[in-house]
């Protein structure tokens, strides 16, 4: 899942793709790239970020969408919001996924729309809203991984309630969104917990300042490297998507490991010695 974000205050790329004709070039760059699904975020949800109408992001998030859909008819194209408003506009213009890192919390009116539509949705785990998640380092928690999967479980029965289809909800234990560091360290070693929940994972975890471990820079692009061993990582252990940056970067990692696993073990029938 390739990031676009159609904001200006997006932590690593705020305002480089504000404008429709940038936006639509860097899709298609991601898509030759490797990037199976774009993913159309019209609000930052970066920690402290204040909210924006949805009027504002559907006159963001909009035209880029409708403008990546008359030219490839095939990639999913993801509208990252809370708000079942601006989910309901993108979905007429082209969208086919609802990312809603509220799941399905921000809006009562959210689950309706995505039943109606029958599209896949993203149910993230976020302790708090952007606005507070990380005040004062961040909430702590008893158990984070039971915590978190327990969540993600009552938000899929939430769902399944709404009559979403099942094999239309995934799950995103929220790295970053109300975690302190050895939280998203934790989620990271356990991953199989969230695999383990009989939903496909989404792992957004790319450039995000926890990564910053043994780092010089706080520039965001210099965490590229962490974020493709992690994305490396989070294959292993089963995770389905990757919500990335550097597309080109992990798909390439991405290649290499494959490579690796499917190669044929000579060895593994021989005797032990």
């Amino acid at each position: 899942m390739g990031i676009l974000n159609v904001t200006p205050d997006s932590f690593s790329d705020g305002g480089r793709y504000l404008e429709c004709d940038r936006a639509v070039e860097h899709a298609t760059r991601m898509i030759e790239a490797g990037a199976a699904i774009i993913d159309v975020g019209p609000e930052s949800t970066r920690p402290g970020a204040a909210p924006v109408s949805a009027n504002e992001q559907i006159d963001r998030a909009c035209p880029v969408i409708e403008a990546i859909r008359q030219q490839d008819k095939k990639t999913t194209v993801s509208i990252d919001t809370r708000l079942a408003s601006v989910a309901k506009e993108a979905i007429r213009v082209g969208a086919d996924m609802v990312n809603d890192v509220s799941a399905l919390e921000g809006d009562p009116a959210m689950a309706c729309v995505v039943a109606k539509a029958s599209v896949p949705v993203v149910l993230m785990h976020m302790n708090g809203t952007p606005e507070t998640m990380q005040c004062g380092g961040g909430p702590e928690y008893q158990d984070v991984i039971e915590e978190i999967a327990a969540y993600l479980q009552g938000r899929c029965r939430f769902a399944h309630d709404a009559n979403i289809d099942p094999t239309n909800m995934i799950v995103d234990p929220g790295i970053g969104f109300g975690k302190r560091v050895q939280h998203n360290l934790l989620i990271l070693r356990h991953l199989e917990r969230f695999v383990a929940c009989n939903r496909p994972v989404l792992l957004g975890i790319s450039r995000k300042s926890f990564l910053e471990q043994g780092s010089k820079t706080h520039n965001p692009s210099d965490r590229d490297a962490a974020s493709i061993a992690c994305a490396v990582l989070a294959a292993q252990a089963g995770v389905a998507i990757l919500r990335v940056h550097d597309v080109m970067g992990t798909a390439t990692a991405l290649g290499a490991w494959s490579a690796v696993a499917q190669a044929p073990n000579p060895y593994s029938g021989a005797p032990s010695t």
